[in-house]
This record gives structure tokens, C-alpha cells and sequence, in this order.
């Protein structure tokens, strides 16, 4: 039998810590002291969504075998994940828009519009628009098209929802998952009888308005940081930059979940 152990792994090449800080480059002349914050914080949120679309992938999976205790345990740890993602605004917030402004110029058309993981992220939440990819290269486009065919996280939440023995409409369960989802009062129905005869049920759905609570939370926080940097600019890369970003507030994910908070 051969030894599952590397003696010469260590936490360096383990993680790839020499390749990884090499990964943080600055465009700026000097450079400017505060691009290396910016690059950092943002390398950062990609790994974070990257992380997220791992919890995601286990999360559905969960949810529709019904393993109420393993879903609950991940989608609590993507809403501590969400949490981080809004501490790191703090961190950014610290910048000044004159130090933004010394070095980005250079930032040229890269914009955070570009990031084909969050992308995937909100295409995991049940985004289903056409156009949300559209300016990411095809085989990006091909990878969130193929994300958006399958269920959405609350897709196989409504799929456990009916393994508890609740009636979910047929005509929910089998619609086309390129379709975005409608809030449905048959749904809703169900969902305030889970409420009211299924704790455990109660928690899982609990904890997926906490994680939209948290996106909400993040969308938010990253509006306003972008309005005390660059007030109504165009965003980088074209983009109409807190214009756009203000039309994203307060649209829940999980709409249903919240409508019936007038129904208990």
C-alpha cells in the first residue's frame, strides 16, 4: 500500500502561496499605494464566489435528497460566506476617491460587470435572463446558459419541500428551469403549512431568507460604496455604475418567502 502522506508538502506548496502572490499586479506608475488594496479585495471576492458555487452545488444536492441537517449546515455557512463578502466593503470603504481616482485610468475597460462567477451565482439563484452574460465570452456564456437549464437553489428547495409531503403545484415542479420563476400562492400555501407543522422544514426555509436577506445586504452596501467613491461617474468599462447598481435593490430572490410574512 502506498503512502497517502507527501513529507515534503508544506503549507506553502500546499496552498501555492509563491504563485499566489504573485498573482497581485498593479497597472499604476509607482504603483499607487492603494491599487494593491483594490486588486486584493477583489481577487478575494472571486474566491469567495468560487466558494460559493461549491456550497451552492452541495447545498441543492442536499436539499433534494432531503437531508435537512447537512443543507442547513451549508446554506448557513453561504450566508456566513454572504456576511464576509459585506465586512469586505468596510476594508474598501477606507479608500478615498482621490486615491481611487489615482489609478483608475488604468483600470481601462475591466469592470466588475465582468465577473463571470457572480454571474453564476445569481444564475444558481434563479436568474434567468438572457442578457445578464451577454457581454462575457462564449464559452463563459455557454457554462451560465447550461447553469440556468437545470434547477435554481430554490428549485431543489421546492423539490424538498414535496419529499416532506407538502403540495407544491405540479405545474411549479415541471416548468422548463430556463424560465424564471413567478411567486405562486399555491407555493406560498404550502410554504405556511410547513411553517406552521414542520420546524425542521421551518428552519431550512429560514435560513434560505437569510441568505437573501445577505445578498440584499451586500447589494446594498456595495451601491453606497460606489457612490462614495465615484458618485453618478460612468462606471469603469461603460457601465452606468451606481445607476444601475440602485435598480438591483430590494428585488428578493426568494419573493415568496416573503410574502407570505403577511399571511402567519
Amino acid at each position: 500500500m502506498s503512502d497517502q502522506y507527501d513529507s515534503a508538502l508544506t503549507y506553502t506548496s500546499y496552498l501555492q502561496v509563491d504563485e499566489l502572490l504573485q498573482l497581485q499586479k498593479p497597472l499604476s506608475e509607482g504603483p499607487e499605494h492603494d491599487e494593491m488594496l483594490f486588486i486584493i479585495i477583489h481577487q478575494t471576492y472571486e474566491l469567495w464566489f468560487k466558494q460559493l458555487l461549491h456550497e451552492f452545488e452541495a447545498a441543492a444536492k442536499a436539499l433534494e435528497s432531503g437531508d435537512s441537517h447537512y443543507a442547513l449546515a451549508l446554506l448557513g455557512r453561504i450566508r456566513t460566506i454572504m456576511k464576509v463578502c459585506v465586512t469586505q466593503v468596510d476594508i474598501l470603504e477606507t479608500m478615498t476617491p482621490l486615491q481611487f481616482n489615482a489609478f483608475r485610468g488604468y483600470l481601462s475597460s475591466s469592470s466588475g460587470f465582468q465577473s463571470a462567477q457572480f454571474r453564476k451565482v445569481e444564475a444558481i439563484l434563479g436568474r434567468r435572463d438572457s442578457k445578464m452574460a451577454g457581454h462575457l465570452p462564449p464559452t463563459v456564456q455557454e457554462e451560465i446558459a447550461a447553469i440556468t437549464e437545470k434547477n435554481s437553489i430554490w428549485d431543489s428547495f421546492l423539490i424538498y419541500v414535496a419529499g416532506r409531503g407538502f403540495n407544491i403545484p405540479a405545474n411549479v415542479l415541471n416548468r422548463s428551469k430556463s424560465i424564471a420563476y413567478e411567486s405562486n400562492v399555491g407555493v406560498q400555501d404550502a410554504l405556511l403549512e410547513l411553517h406552521r407543522n414542520d420546524a425542521e422544514a421551518a428552519m431550512v426555509s429560514e435560513r434560505l431568507l437569510d441568505i437573501d436577506e445577505g445578498i440584499q445586504e451586500w447589494r446594498y452596501r456595495h451601491v453606497k460604496m460606489v457612490e462614495r467613491t465615484i458618485g453618478a461617474k460612468m462606471g469603469t468599462g461603460g457601465s452606468s455604475g451606481v445607476q444601475y447598481l440602485a435598480s438591483t435593490l430590494f428585488n428578493p430572490v426568494f419573493k415568496d418567502l416573503w410574502e407570505i410574512r403577511s399571511r402567519f
